[in-house]
């Protein structure tokens, strides 16, 4: 197998992909500019994100493994991510397939049992790489089940990788990592494929165990560099953002009263996929009534009573980029007063916690807000005894509020998920701010009136140096504009 990549060595870095190669005129494992011109623009890997804008990313994930190698001299290092594998729900039956998206962020590669490699250039220093795909063989008899793959030379001319080679040439490149002077980055506790895992990385992970240069840890660096948006993907999610608003909208436009919270799924569902969303980003929340007070109610086959609220969490991916909004709002489109009452102390909630997004505050300072807006309301609202004592108030609170304020957001809806949420906010962080007021109808200590109402508010922020940019800003949440919406045909 070549290792050497004449191209990564006349260049000084690797953050240009190698000369572009013209994509194959043929149906590739994914869309390409050759195939879906209206979806991707030539030199584009995935609808907005450019061949250099995936090269940069993985520059800067070899920068931040030459700081973590300080003084680990005259070591050659790999990175190595596995694709995820093709899941089944049946026998035959595949599940639409998802890619890891620490992988996917890398390289923009959406076929199955891959894997991609970074590997330090012999004599050059880093951030100096080459990048290396591995990837399914082409085979017309599987192709012909299960659609076309890309195969090398697509894998080059697609996402600009230095080198790619099929599946079974990467054990020849695992014999050579074994010896005491290659430092492997690789995730051995969470391993994203287990049959790549098992066959190759086990192994070689035993033997590296016994060295000097046990295996290093690489998802905390990938996710630290998915922590900040670059401008595209910013658009990306802007668009995800608008398409979402705009299917929450027409499903208020289509509430009814009585109606079955499986209508209210399926119409948000056609109005994302109708506007180009991919697919759902995750199991809606569509929960009528005192189930709202589930906070991960997604069985979404009940009827929706007149005079009841129903609570909408959901969103959808779009081009490998998610949004997450939620909205709670009456089926017969209008509030009564207990229910406009909570909903209007939780707008209130959310709107100071969304001027608080701004550099150098953090989620866990805005959630310790939330706390005592939240307490502050239920006292005014009669729910909590003003005369509770300081020591049990945040106990008292998150009776009524048991989630935090809100979470990353990017490719994935609980985006970065090893990182603190009491990480300062800095420019080109997104995140959801989410608070809610819960009141099951069995709670005797709570007014009878507010009894079996559950409000949530969410929205999707950009951090900017200046105001924070709200993605879902398109999206109703104004009783005066919900009861326009929804009670159109009242």
């Amino acid at each position: 197998m070549k290792i050497v990549c004449k191209s990564c060595t006349l260049r000084r870095f690797s953050i240009q992909p190698a000369q572009q190669k013209k994509i194959p005129n043929r149906y590739l494992g994914q869309p390409s500019p050759f195939t879906h011109p209206h979806l991707l623009k030539p030199g584009e890997v995935t609808p907005g994100l450019s061949q250099v804008e995936y090269a940069l990313r993985r520059h800067k994930l070899m920068v931040l493994i030459q700081k973590e190698a300080h003084g680990w001299d005259g070591l050659d290092h790999t990175v190595i991510l596995l694709s995820n594998p093709t899941y089944y729900m049946s026998n035959d039956i595949p599940y639409i397939f998802h890619q890891d998206t620490n992988f996917l962020y890398l390289c923009g590669f959406q076929e199955p049992d891959s894997i991609l490699v970074l590997q330090s250039i012999p004599g050059k220093a880093l951030p100096s790489h080459k990048s290396i795909l591995f990837v399914p063989r082409r085979d017309p008899k599987r192709e012909l089940w299960d659609g076309p793959r890309s195969g090398p030379d697509g894998a080059i001319a697609l996402t600009g990788v230095d080198e790619a080679y099929t599946i079974d040439e990467f054990r020849h490149l695992v014999a050579k990592l074994k010896g005491e002077s290659n430092v492997v980055w690789y995730d051995l506790t969470k391993p994203v494929h287990t049959e790549l895992h098992s066959d190759y990385m086990q192994p070689l992970a035993e033997i590296k165990a016994r060295s000097k240069n046990r295996i290093q840890g690489i998802r905390h660096l990938v996710q630290n560099l998915r922590l900040i948006k670059s401008p595209a993907e910013i658009e990306r999610m802007k668009t995800a953002g608008r398409v979402t608003a705009e299917a929450f909208t027409e499903t208020m436009f289509a509430s009814k009263s009585p109606v079955d919270e499986a209508f209210l799924y399926a119409k948000f569902e056609f109005e994302c996929r109708a506007r180009g969303a991919d697919i759902l980003a995750y199991p809606p929340v569509v929960a009528g009534g005192n189930r709202s007070n589930t906070l991960h109610y997604v069985k979404n086959n009940q009827l929706i009573k007149d005079g009841e609220l129903v609570l909408l969490d959901g969103g959808c991916e779009l081009s490998c980029y998610v949004s997450d909004i939620t909205r709670t709002w009456p089926v017969n489109g209008r509030f009564t007063e207990p229910q406009a009452e909570l909903y209007q102390a939780v707008l209130d909630i959310q709107k100071s916690c969304l001027s608080l997004c701004s550099p150098g505050m953090s989620l866990e300072n805005i959630y310790s807000l939330m706390l005592s807006l939240i307490g502050q309301k239920l006292k005014e609202l009669g729910v909590l005894e003003s005369s509770v004592t300081d020591s049990d108030f945040f106990k008292a609170v998150r009776k009524y509020c048991p989630h935090h304020v809100g979470h990353y957001l990017g490719m994935d809806v609980h985006d970065t998920p090893d990182l603190s949420r009491s990480l300062p906010f800095q420019p080109g962080m997104v995140i959801t701010i989410e608070p809610g007021i819960y009141i099951p109808e069995d709670d005797t200590s709570a007014p009878e009136r507010f009894r079996g109402i559950g409000v949530r508010i969410e929205d999707d922020v950009v951090i900017t140096e200046d105001a924070p940019l709200v993605l879902s800003a398109d999206c109703p949440k104004e009783i005066y504009h919900i009861e326009q919406i929804c009670g159109h045909s009242s």
